[in-house]
């Protein structure tokens, strides 16, 4: 396994071999002491999955109280996957970085606590699975309004299309007027 560093400092790409041949492929997608050996945590207490139709947009969501790292790959289909950083006191504050990761390219993304996660679906369907460093929490779940000019993420919506949010997406704050970590 090998971490890849992206432009924000602590978020890296998870590159894993992809051993395949005519029956498939095959990838470890997590263990314990590569993930320890290349900085990353190697306990995680939750795992989550979705399915999301193509343009759904999940996020941009972050736990305040009880800070959660975030582990993302597609098990099936394409996302767009987005990190923000939101620690005030942060020399990246605002800053963010998006990764494209499709099914079985053994990439997956870190994202740790202090930062605001998010993904918009490329393909038809995805299907997502995330490892998370603490249990949800629902009373610090916060969210940051994913068209925030202020952060000005270059989603990749083809001209035209409204993405598909939840209400509560819909309705997150901008983040100038949002809680965030310090």
């Amino acid at each position: 396994m090998i971490a890849e560093p992206t432009a924000l400092p602590g978020v890296v790409v998870v590159r894993s071999p992809v051993y395949g041949d005519d029956r498939g492929f095959f990838t470890e997608v997590f263990r314990e002491d590569r993930f320890g050996a290349i900085g990353l945590p190697s306990a995680f207490a939750q795992d989550n999955h979705s399915r999301s139709a193509r343009h759904v947009l999940r996020g941009l969501h972050f736990q305040l109280e009880q800070p959660q790292g975030k582990l993302v790959r597609p098990v099936a289909g394409t996302i767009f996957d987005v990190a923000v950083d939101i620690r005030r006191s942060s020399a990246h504050f605002r800053q963010w970085v998006g990764v494209t990761l499709e099914a079985g390219d053994g990439r997956q993304l870190w994202i740790p606590p202090g930062f605001a996660h998010g993904f918009l679906v490329l393909s038809d369907v995805a299907d997502v699975t995330y490892k998370c460093t603490t249990l949800y929490h629902p009373q610090s779940n916060s969210g940051i309004r994913w068209n925030d000019p202020d952060i000005a993420i270059a989603w990749p919506i083809p001209g035209g299309v409204m993405p598909l949010l939840s209400d509560a997406d819909a309705k997150a704050p901008l983040l100038a007027a949002a809680h965030c970590f310090e």
